[in-house]
């Protein structure tokens, strides 16, 4: 596992520039700023990002920047952040693009950085898409072109706890009780999609599942990241769907210590977060509550547990307009649009909620929004309209960072 961390400094909190025509959370009065942001900061070869980062012209990686400075969260997680062994790129995103003010905004320090490595492109030398060969994407643990593609990165202002640090990369889908594991619907006998060789090596994160404890004022908050795999991409045994649902249930039980006794992690310890532990839940979930290609009730598995506090729901006015603009899929969606962190294909599956930040009970929340501003908005121009034209079809990604502030 790879993790950087920088000397020890002072960061002042200040104030976050316009975000989609108002100040995200009002005025800041010091109360720590928590983030998650699916980037699309992938690459479609090893490498590819690193010697993007390295030059400071990236178009991108810019609108990327210039976002983050914009709502300046104090505890960032970035989903789809290739990962590198060395951490090159966790360092030249800081120095070349988050330490570089844009279009007038201030530069933004994160002195903590966390990286580890994905599942994302490592092979299993297993036919784990059942199409009679070994190798390629589809057969890696996660679905990626090369190891570390589509990982995770977190920046912070506060320090992140090492020597407590739990990351759950190599836990087994066979071994959660009850598994939704897949069945092959050619034969008779249920759950056979995976072989007894394949379910023994087969891991159940699509890239991994980390417990990073933050040191912010006054309390320890776990920061529980993930990016499960969406919910498609498979077939009629719906593998995806299944591991989807399997990968959000792993932290309802992580958080629940009557449910937490199976869980173990990559050093070996058994067990879930301790009783009463504060914690926020961040990441790319690929699941709405209603709409879109989940399981049913894959979402709600979070929503709904005691632990959760799910009442506080980020809102933007974007997501609004974008589904009243682009119509299609939106207009039949239970979901409000109020609500929605990706703009996605308008035939389907439409805009969907899939970003959360949930923070448990009792932690107390004094504000939380997206990132999304309107048309006609100075700022539009950094999440647009699809556009085929643009590497990715967004000038930025296709997910809105989601932010929310803790009480002090």
């Amino acid at each position: 596992m790879t993790a950087l961390v920088a000397a020890t400094t002072t960061v002042a909190v200040a104030t976050p520039a316009a975000a989609g025509g108002q100040q995200p959370g009002g005025q800041r009065t010091g109360a720590p700023r928590m983030a998650t942001f699916n980037a699309s900061l992938n690459r479609g070869a090893a490498g590819g990002l690193v010697a993007d980062l390295s030059r400071r012209d990236d178009a991108q990686a810019g609108n990327v920047a210039e976002v983050i400075q914009r709502v300046r969260p104090d505890v960032l997680l970035i989903n789809e952040f290739d990962h590198d062994p060395g951490g090159r790129a966790l360092t030249l995103f800081q120095d070349n693009y988050l330490s570089v003010p844009r279009n007038g905004t201030r530069a933004i320090r994160y002195p903590y950085r966390y990286a580890g490595p994905s599942n994302t492109g490592v092979p299993s030398r297993h036919d784990l898409n059942n199409d009679g060969t070994v190798g390629g994407p589809d057969d890696a643990y996660g679905f990626g072109l090369f190891a570390g593609q589509y990982g995770m990165a977190v920046y912070s202002k506060y320090p992140i706890d090492l020597a407590k640090v739990r990351t759950f990369q190599l836990f087994r889908w066979q071994d959660m009780p009850g598994a939704l594991l897949p069945d092959d619907p050619a034969t008779p006998e249920p759950g056979e999609w995976y072989s007894p060789a394949e379910l023994a090596d087969l891991r159940l994160s699509s890239k991994s599942h980390w417990d990073l404890p933050v040191r912010l004022p006054g309390r320890t908050v776990h920061l529980l990241a993930s990016h499960p795999t969406p919910p498609v991409f498979d077939g009629p045994e719906d593998r995806n769907g299944r591991r989807n649902h399997d990968e959000i249930r792993f932290w309802a039980d992580y958080v629940s210590p009557d449910r937490a006794g199976y869980i173990y992690d990559d050093a070996g310890r058994r067990g879930g977060l301790r009783p009463g532990a504060a914690f926020v839940i961040a990441g790319d979930l690929n699941a709405d509550p209603h709409d879109g290609d989940s399981v049913p009730g894959a979402a709600q598995q979070l929503l709904e547990n005691p632990r959760v506090n799910a009442r506080v729901v980020p809102a933007s006015a974007g997501g609004v307009a974008a589904a009243q603009r682009q119509g299609g899929a939106n207009l039949d969606h239970h979901s409000r649009p109020h609500f929605d962190t990706a703009d996605f294909a308008d035939t389907n599956p439409g805009n969907l909620r899939v970003d959360y930040l949930l923070p448990s009970r009792g932690l107390p929340v004094r504000s939380t929004g997206i990132f999304w501003p309107v048309p006609g908005d100075p700022l539009f121009r950094l999440v647009g309209d699809y556009d085929p034209t643009l590497p990715g079809g967004f000038p930025t990604s296709d997910h809105r960072l989601v932010w929310l502030d803790l009480r002090r």
